[in-house]
């Protein structure tokens, strides 16, 4: 699988998303590991919430059982959201960055993302947080997810040069608001609604990695277009483009995401080998313009 740089650390283009992961016996857990690494994927995504920290903790309980393979991988986690609400004080992040490193039983993140916005954030705190957590190495980076711009702007303002280096946002071939208010810029219709500020442009003009989460669901998490007859003509289009390439609609809906020019890096939440290594195939492939465009629109969007 191709890789890149983020925040110079060298990441597989496909992110292994680990919230499904909690309830997996061991044995299972480590069949997909192990599939996720032999197929190129190093690039593993966690969440403070994620199963309550079951998920963080049967992934460090594979650690422990493969103390070799840590070196092997790029680690991310998120926090901020607390009991049914959203917290960015100091406190609360530093205690969830620890809490993360403790059930995974590591000593450093790679990257710490703060999951969704506060709207009562102070960001002198937030800097505070990620000074101390820099400081001690127990975060290298740091990140958002469902952030726009501005609110990056702010956290920014107070963090001495320190840099966001990605921000995760929903996207899919059935979830494109990012992409369709820069499409229909100036006219009267729905979709130039510009809902996020712009954030991708934005991201892409100062070197944010967007991580598209649920790029496989239609809505938020109603579930997979793929196979939908809701979506007979986008399944229709994922079966013609995707015999073209000898990959299967799951691999394209990845396919169709690496190949905008923003260079995203979309985590799959799969905890399938199978599925796994279809998309592995696929994210090596660079579909056209045409075919790009052909599969955005047979998704129901439309052009000016």
């Amino acid at each position: 699988m191709k890789t890149f740089l983020l925040a110079g650390i060298e990441c597989s283009r496909v992110a292994q998303g680990c919230m499904r992961i909690g309830g997996m016996a061991p044995a299972d857990l480590d069949r997909l590991i192990k599939t996720d690494l032999e197929c190129g994927i190093n690039f593993f995504d966690h969440a403070d919430i994620y199963g309550g920290g079951s998920c963080e903790t049967v992934f460090g309980d594979f650690l422990r059982a493969n103390p070799g393979l840590r070196d092997k991988m790029v680690l991310q986690s998120k926090c901020g959201i607390r009991g049914g609400t959203y917290d960015f004080s100091k406190d609360h992040i530093i205690r969830e960055a620890e809490q993360s490193l403790t059930r995974m039983g590591i000593d450093t993140l790679d990257f710490l993302l703060l999951h969704r916005p506060d709207t009562l954030v102070e960001p002198e705190e937030v800097a505070e947080a990620f000074d101390k957590l820099s400081r001690e190495g127990k975060v290298k980076n740091f990140g958002v997810s469902n952030h726009n711009p501005y609110q990056i702007e702010l956290l920014e303002s107070a963090l001495g040069g320190r840099k966001i280096v990605a921000n995760q946002l929903q996207f899919s071939m059935t979830n494109t608001t990012m992409i369709d208010a820069g499409i229909h810029v100036n006219m009267e219709d729905g979709s130039a609604v510009n809902r996020d500020g712009g954030v991708l442009d934005y991201c892409r003009l100062k070197g944010i990695t967007i991580q598209p989460w649920s790029p496989f669901q239609y809505g938020f998490f109603a579930g997979p277009f793929i196979g939908n007859p809701d979506y007979a003509k986008l399944n229709a289009k994922l079966d013609e483009v995707s015999a073209r390439y000898d990959v299967t609609p799951t691999g394209m809906a990845i396919a169709w995401i690496l190949r905008h020019p923003a260079k995203m890096q979309p985590i799959i939440g799969t905890t399938n080998p199978d599925r796994i290594a279809q998309i592995a195939k696929a994210a090596d492939v660079t579909i056209t313009h045409d075919e790009w465009y052909e599969l955005y629109k047979s998704s129901g969007k439309t052009l000016p």
